[in-house]
């Protein structure tokens, strides 16, 4: 069952899938469209899961899911990664590649590597005070607090000198 996410309980399991680019606005609206259908069908054993999800800055798709209502299961989970799979294929992005960073410069989200953030990390290209994406969070609670923070309050920090 679609739930708009704002809706959803602090405690929401989250999954954040970041693009290696933006989408455009016509990619958007059918990103969107697919994901409302996903999330009305997604199930786990039969049961509906009600769950919903945010795109922000054209680059992150965040799937929330109330597990106080039904948890997701291992097939519910596999359904969810087989969907944004499809989504890779179709939209040409890569979505469920963790070995990347995404950060602020400006009003600019930017993607890179691991290697490269630690490199530009030691360069001083990036700082403690950088603007950093942690999409390691749980859940809504987190995600509100927690992802969108400086890279020394982040798992990030640890490349910064």
């Amino acid at each position: 069952m679609l739930v708009p996410f704002e809706n959803l309980p602090d405690s929401s399991r989250v999954w954040i899938y970041q693009a290696n680019r933006s989408f455009t606005h016509e990619e958007l609206e059918e990103i969107q469209s697919r994901l409302d259908q996903f999330v009305t069908q997604w199930t786990a054993h039969g049961s509906d899961l009600q769950a919903g999800y945010l795109i922000k800055y054209k680059r992150f798709i965040i799937l929330a899911l109330d597990q106080q209502i039904n948890a997701a299961t291992g097939c519910s989970i596999d359904a969810s990664v087989h969907f944004i799979q499809k989504l890779e294929n179709e939209f040409n992005v890569d979505l469920l590649d963790k070995m990347n960073v995404s950060y602020k410069q400006g009003e600019f989200i930017a993607y890179k590597s691991l290697t490269d953030f630690r490199k530009m990390a030691k360069q001083k290209a990036v700082s403690p005070k950088t603007i950093v994406f942690n999409n390691l969070v749980n859940n809504k609670a987190e995600f509100l607090s927690d992802w969108e923070v400086p890279a020394s309050e982040s798992w990030h920090k640890r490349f910064l000198n």
